[in-house]
């Protein structure tokens, strides 16, 4: 018997590290290129079938980014960062929000109030669940994000809800080291 609960901690444990392979700050997915459509330079569209998604994005990116589901609230890696840099879409590495335009909301999930650029994220109506509210989606990859609210603060009085599981994160820092070591 402790040998079947010894083989059942080491499974879990084995899809919980396959499953940290790949990294929520894309630094991992960019060097092994595991993924053939994440990148933080293209900015071409991304158009692949489920099936295709599901081949390449790990389970609960492709739950969350695919069939619009969402973390639950407080659990997440981003819901109370603080550090300075940039937020990237999970499934394909499009730039989303700014760390200067997170807030702490109070919902548990992480709260921007602006998104990076006019065309980062797109938008949908959202009538599930007995609501009425407003999808945001990646404008690279229509990835689902999360949803759009009317009760942030300025300058946009907006709060844009998001999972952390479809974010990569790059602390500001490594961003400008990685440019200084390409441009001495």
């Amino acid at each position: 018997m402790p040998h079947k609960i010894h083989l059942i901690l080491m499974l879990l444990y084995g899809l919980l590290i396959a499953n940290c392979s790949y990294s929520q700050n894309g630094k991992k997915m960019e060097e092994d290129n595991k993924n053939p459509v994440y990148s933080r330079k293209d900015t071409g569209k991304v158009n692949l079938t489920n099936n295709e998604w599901k081949r390449i994005l790990p389970n609960e990116v492709y739950q969350i980014a695919r069939e619009k589901g969402t973390e639950w609230a407080f659990t997440g890696k981003y819901w109370n960062t603080t550090d300075k840099g940039t937020y990237y879409c999970a499934a394909c590495g499009n730039p989303l929000f700014v760390s200067d335009t997170k807030f702490e909301s109070g919902c548990g999930w992480p709260s921007f109030y602006e998104p990076i650029s006019k065309t980062s994220v797109i938008y949908a109506p959202d009538n599930t669940h007995g609501m009425q509210r407003t999808e945001v989606m990646c404008g690279r990859c229509k990835a689902h994000l999360g949803h759009v609210f009317d009760d942030g603060p300025p300058p946009t009085g907006l709060r844009y809800c998001i999972n952390s599981v479809i974010l990569d994160f790059e602390k500001a820092q490594d961003a400008e080291k990685k440019y200084n070591e390409k441009h001495p």
